[in-house]
């Protein structure tokens, strides 16, 4: 018998592929479709498939959710239109928590430096009151501080501290941000 090509081999269970399949279904008949105002219904869809959900979340119907049953999201979150939540190891934000439209979290890369080139994931955590702005992507394993902001395209491979803004790429520390309440 040949040895199995390694690059053909699932990085994820057949479960996670089955589930992912039907999410996909529900995604593109139910979730997408629906009415823009329509937040309560794109919830109950992201809960039936294990999402754990606050109340008040605003999540968009051309947001795009890899897993759902890895995602949590406290109170008041909102995820835009075009914001891909990539998560294979798990993404958690925090309450009132923004990721504007066509922000990236990617929560999965490649081990380049293993002939068989697996997939490493690595869990994605967004504080409480932080934004990630338009078109910035979260690399896999980055965790962003309460209320900070990754600005306008920027991409955070490392972890953002509390309150601060960051810009650029990689994203470095532009400068702290006003706390908009008492801590």
């Amino acid at each position: 018998m040949p040895a199995t090509d390694p690059y053909l081999v699932p990085s994820t269970s057949l479960r996670s592929r089955a589930g992912r399949a039907l999410w996909s279904v529900v995604w593109l008949m139910l979730f997408r479709t629906s009415p823009r105002p329509a937040f309560a219904w794109r919830a109950a869809l992201l809960r039936l498939f294990g999402a754990q959900l606050g109340p008040n979340c605003h999540i968009y119907p051309a947001a795009r959710v890899w897993a759902p049953w890895l995602l949590v999201c406290e109170d008041a979150v909102c995820i835009a239109d075009e914001a891909v939540v990539y998560n294979p190891a798990g993404v958690h934000l925090g309450s009132h928590c923004v990721i504007s439209q066509q922000a990236y979290l990617c929560g999965a890369g490649h081990d380049v430096d293993d002939p068989a080139f697996p997939m490493v994931s690595r869990h994605i955590e967004v504080g409480a009151y932080a934004w990630v702005a338009a078109r910035a992507t979260v690399c896999p394993g980055v965790q962003l501080g309460e209320g900070a902001v990754l600005a306008l395209g920027a991409v955070a491979t490392r972890a953002l501290q509390p309150w601060g803004v960051y810009a650029g790429v990689p994203a470095r520390w532009h400068r702290q941000r006003k706390r908009p309440h008492a801590s």
